[in-house]
């Protein structure tokens, strides 16, 4: 009834009237169980939000805030974003800070909340705070999972493109491309060199302070990508004698770096700085808790976590205890890697890097845990990193037509010498026909051979992929390289090339489903396999069975079944494994696949049935089911 009389309140035409209902419903709002009620009156709200009268849009903009949850954040902030645009001065500053509030409080993909913050800098970039900006370089730091901080850079380089952009902009993307901006480097037209000149060209334009980031992230790009040393190199001597201290001491002190320091403290002093403190309040809330008091609506409910909020920080976590639990125990393990490391459908165990017979060096045990994620991602995504060290990169890029795939490897020399008799070994399987091409030396197989790979370039490698018949284990690469000190190195890894790579989704109807996996039961055509969520993981919503639905559409390469699945904790798929395989009749050998995977909430666990007419394809399909799950 209170409600419903406030309705009234705040459509009258009488402003006092609309102040006093606009106040009181936000005061209200904080009561359990009054949230659906106030949600009615979401569109007169956003009426308000025009009133001639500023403390009548306060109050309006107030209300919004307070009514806002997970349901309708998306739309509350479009609106109020749409808005922005058409407010006047003495509202803007505060639209802008709340709308970032509610834009990380609310945002189930951080990407959204990235993209809004860019819109703010585009229509209202004088008004968007250094705490805001800094927020977003804060919650893109802190959140590696996922490609966030990739989309990140590609989005701020693309926002930075015009000459003309707001000063912020730039300050944003210079320090996100100086952290991220590697992450990128390979897509076309965001090379290194390309990422200089885009943010270079509002050099001219900028203050001291964005000079000073500039700065930083020029000396991170040249010690990464060695075509932008020279160009970076003629804009710090001209820094050494500019007027600002700050400038001026960054310039003298990157340009001299390599001289003061060892090759391995200047690598350490470049990388990427490491996650922020998380704090229990941002100073985004702050800023609000200054402008309005303790006792604010807007400051009580930004002082509440969110259940977006809740989710995500159990996410870092769950991600922070399993690089833990994988970094510890690989520090309990001795001996050299003799097995594969990397591929989580391996036996291989991890061990420590040392020298055997004095002359050979292996992979280095603390990178590890990352390599076992690297490959994991890599299984399910078209391009990544797949090893990184002190010394080498390995990139892989590769796509899938039907039963053949074309996969490229990058080799990256991160050493600060070159590295000599540069050799990778493909092993040869029956499953799969490789041709294979690279650069000259590269694939030689007599250990005085190989290539030379100097400082900040690559060797590349080609493979053409042609699948022949199942299997359930993916493709090893030896790597061996020399240093200049005569130090052999040498690292087992594995190929990504597994395979679900060569499904083909297939979309079944719910009888017909249900026909094929009664039809395909049995010991050696069914895998079943149970996983639990990590401790610390996210209770099993929804929202979580969404992710599940993705990784097998999107990851396994599965189509979804619409209607087969009976309840919402269950995801079930199908799709054909293509070969290259004739038989008597001149016709492709295929084999359909089914997979379902089911959730038990109350038990944090996954079951992962897959059925298929070969076994190894049932084993295969389970195996990057149950290492994408646990990336979910």
């Amino acid at each position: 009834g209170a409600m419903k009389l406030l309705g009234k309140f705040i459509s009258v035409r009488e402003p006092n009237i609309r102040y006093l209902g606009l106040l009181t419903m936000a005061q209200l709002a904080q009561l359990e169980g009054s949230a659906e009620s106030i949600k009615k009156h979401q569109a007169t709200v956003l009426v308000s939000l025009k009133d001639a009268d500023i403390s009548v849009r306060r109050r309006a903009l107030d209300l919004l805030f307070v009514m806002c949850d997970t349901d309708n954040a998306e739309r509350i902030v479009d609106e109020l974003v749409a808005h922005l645009a058409l407010a006047d001065a003495a509202i803007r500053e505060e639209m802008v800070l709340k709308i970032a509030i509610l834009a990380e409080k609310y945002a189930t993909d951080l990407r959204w909340y990235v993209d809004t913050i860019l819109k703010l800098i585009s229509i209202s970039g004088d008004h968007v705070s250094d705490a805001i900006w800094h927020r977003v370089v804060q919650i893109v730091t802190n959140h590696p999972q996922g490609d966030l901080q990739a989309y990140t850079a590609a989005t701020l380089l693309v926002a930075a493109s015009p000459r003309r952009c707001h000063e912020t902009a730039v300050r944003v993307a210079s320090y996100i491309l100086g952290e991220f901006g590697f992450l990128i480097a390979e897509r076309p037209g965001m090379s290194g060199e390309e990422q200089f000149r885009i943010l270079h060209q509002h050099w001219p334009t900028s203050d001291n302070q964005t000079r000073a980031i500039l700065v930083s992230t020029y000396a991170k790009l040249a010690n990464l990508y060695e075509e932008c040393r020279p160009l970076v190199a003629p804009v710090f001597a001209r820094c050494t004698n500019n007027v600002d201290v700050e400038i001026q001491q960054r310039a003298a002190e990157y340009s001299s770096m390599r001289e003061a320091f060892s090759p391995e403290a200047v690598e350490d002093l470049l990388r990427e700085m490491p996650p922020f403190e998380d704090n229990k309040q941002s100073a985004l809330e702050q800023r609000l808790r200054e402008k309005e008091g303790d006792n604010s609506a807007a400051v009580q409910k930004a002082a509440r976590p969110s259940i977006a909020e809740r989710k995500r920080a159990a996410q870092s976590a769950a991600t922070i205890k399993a690089v833990e639990d994988v970094a510890a125990q690989a520090q309990q393990e001795t001996g050299p890697i003799e097995a594969d490391p990397v591929s989580p459908m391996s036996d291989g165990s991890p061990g420590t890097a040392k020298k055997a017979n004095g002359s050979k060096v292996g992979i280095p045990k603390e990178v590890i845990p990352a390599m076992r994620k690297a490959f994991s991602n890599l299984c399910t995504s078209p391009s990544g990193v797949l090893f990184e060290n002190a010394m080498l990169q390995v990139g892989v890029k590769h796509e899938y037509v039907g039963a053949q795939g074309r996969i490229s490897v990058f080799f990256g020399n991160l050493n600060k010498t070159a590295l000599s008799h540069f050799r990778a070994t493909i092993e040869e399987v029956d499953h799969l026909r490789i041709q294979k091409q690279g650069t000259q030396g590269l694939l030689d197989e007599d250990e005085s051979g190989g290539c030379d790979v100097a400082v900040r370039t690559q060797a590349k490698l080609l493979l053409i992929v042609e699948v022949t018949a199942p299997f359930d284990d993916a493709p090893a690469m030896k790597v061996s390289f020399e240093t200049e000190n005569g130090e052999l190195h040498e690292y087992p890894l594995r190929l990504p090339i597994v395979a679900t790579c060569f499904m083909e989704p297939v979309t079944l109807e719910p009888g017909a489903f249900m026909q094929r996996w009664r039809s395909l039961e049995g010991q050696d055509r069914e895998c079943q396999e149970v996983v639990k969520a990590p401790p610390n993981a996210p209770a099993i919503d929804e929202e979580y069975m969404k992710r599940i639905a993705t990784i097998v559409t999107d990851g396994l390469k599965f189509g979804r079944c619409p209607g087969c699945d009976p309840t919402p904790w269950t995801v079930s798929g199908a799709a054909t494994f293509r070969t290259g395989a004739k038989d008597m009749n001149g016709n492709n050998i295929n084999v359909g696949c089914l997979v379902r995977v089911e959730a038990n909430p109350q038990a944090g666990a996954f079951r992962v049935t897959t059925r298929t007419l070969h076994p190894l394809c049932s084993k295969a399909v389970k195996n990057v089911a149950l290492v994408s799950i646990k990336l979910a």
